[in-house]
């Protein structure tokens, strides 16, 4: 029986809202056709599951490519003369650690189809990809050690403030985790109440793929690597992830995108977000309405997390007081929150550690609203076929690039920055005077991005 057996009567076509009939190994829509494969044993639900894969098999390989550059970098360090013995060892050992970590992700995350590809890494920088690009595999990465190494400190307080809000309500049947991460949460609930099923969802293959692993039983091995390490040796560590005990039957996770979430409406007595509200792009009453869809009548949205709104404008940055505010136009009454102190990423590696003011109430639904419209993308960008217009965006990006692609053509390794303003001068692009330190500026940024190393 494949997960689809289990999971088809929850499901929904995230592209129409359709019901999904089991095939094979995957889904398909029994309305729009669209199928959805099972790959390493998740089911991937996104609205283009193709794309989908694509694009983190992109980011498979930019973070192979990074842990590779970092690794040669900690190798290249041994070549300098005059190295303290302990900087020496430190150096050796991280090299090794990343090139041992590089080689875990790629064996834990086989099934993506990554083995014998060979997109360039310059490519994938340049294109971008599809989902969020904040989102890279390793984001949130460390939650991993924290939820399954590093001891159950920050994990138990996370559960008991859960189980304080659900409390007055009771315990629900079926229990959904939007933006699970690797599922510590979602696994603890499922244990500790008489849940008939609990979903995991999350967007992250990584972070999926462990979460699902490690709670049927199974131990991985992944490396740390500290943001503060305490000792030399702690600058790379082999953890081993492992649950205190395999969960019982009922968990789930499943991959795909919340915001599009392939569950029929009504499906969940309660929907969990922790960490979650301030994270995705949603505006918070579209999300909370998108929310409102996925939960029976007099069920309860569960909120878990803080407020630390990123990358969005200053009136989207909601307040406590707003969020609470807002809900009855969501079709929600909320109870009291409970704003507790608790313990946040305290690995016992690192010297780096956090303690946050973690809002958490229970909103029951009172009410149903409409669903959000989803967003409209041109007709140029569905259908591949069609001529894609010279908008002037595109064409104001397009002469930046033709002149950033000009600059670095002229680097040769024998002319001067005063050698490329006499050219770009030449070109009627700018004057030798302007152009030399605009040149110099634009290097010097260049250099400088160099030197940083991305966080992965």
């Amino acid at each position: 029986m494949s997960r689809y057996d289990l999971l088809a009567p929850l499901l929904a076509c995230p592209a129409c809202g359709g019901p999904l009939d089991v095939v094979g190994a995957g889904a398909a829509c029994r309305g729009c056709g669209l199928q959805f494969p099972v790959i390493g044993g998740l089911a991937w639900l996104f609205v283009e599951p193709q794309a989908a894969l694509a694009d983190w098999r992109g980011r498979l390989r930019l973070l192979e490519q990074h842990l590779e550059r970092e690794a040669a970098l900690h190798r290249a360090g041994l070549s300098l003369a005059g190295l303290h013995p302990l900087t020496r060892l430190r150096l050796e050992a991280q090299a090794g650690a990343l090139e041992a970590h590089s080689r875990l992700v790629q064996a834990l995350l086989e099934p993506l189809g990554l083995t014998g590809r060979e997109e360039r890494h310059e490519v994938h920088l340049a294109l971008g990809t599809r989902l969020p690009l904040s989102q890279g595999l390793t984001n949130y990465y460390a939650n991993l050690h924290r939820d399954w190494a590093w001891g159950d400190q920050e994990n138990a307080a996370s559960l008991a403030e859960v189980l304080a809000v659900l409390a007055p309500g009771g315990a629900p049947s079926r229990l959904l985790v939007l933006g699970a991460g690797g599922g510590r949460l979602a696994y603890d609930l499922h244990q500790s109440l008489p849940l008939e099923v609990t979903l995991a969802l999350d967007f992250n293959p990584l972070l999926a793929t462990v979460g699902q692993r490690v709670s049927a039983g199974e131990k991985l091995d992944l490396f740390e690597f500290p943001i503060a390490p305490r000792s030399l040796a702690e600058h790379g560590l082999r953890r081993t992830l492992a649950a205190p005990a395999p969960s019982r039957p009922g968990l789930e996770f499943v991959l795909g995108d919340a915001l599009a979430a392939p569950f029929a409406d009504g499906t969940f007595d309660a929907v969990l977000t922790p960490w979650f509200v301030d994270i995705v792009p949603d505006d918070l009453p579209a999300l909370m309405a998108r929310i409102n869809r996925l939960i029976a009548p007099g069920g309860r949205w569960v909120f878990f997390g803080s407020l630390a709104w990123a990358d969005r404008p200053p009136e989207r940055c909601y307040s406590l007081e707003e969020l609470l505010a807002l809900a009855p136009a969501a079709g929600f009454e909320a109870g009291p929150p409970r704003e507790t102190p608790l313990p946040y990423m305290r690995s016992p590696a690192s010297r780096h550690a956090r303690i946050e003011a973690v809002v958490s109430f229970a909103a029951r639904k009172v009410a149903e609203v409409e669903r959000p419209a989803p967003p409209v993308r041109p007709d140029w960008l569905e259908r591949t076929d069609l001529p894609v217009p010279a908008l002037p965006a595109f064409r104001e990006q397009s002469l930046s690039t033709r002149v950033y692609a000009f600059i670095m053509a002229m680097i040769d390794g024998k002319r001067s920055i005063r050698d490329m303003a006499r050219l770009m001068e030449e070109q009627r692009l700018m004057t030798s005077a302007d152009a030399e330190p605009a040149i110099q500026g634009f290097l010097a940024r260049m250099h400088e991005d160099a030197q940083r190393r991305a966080n992965f």
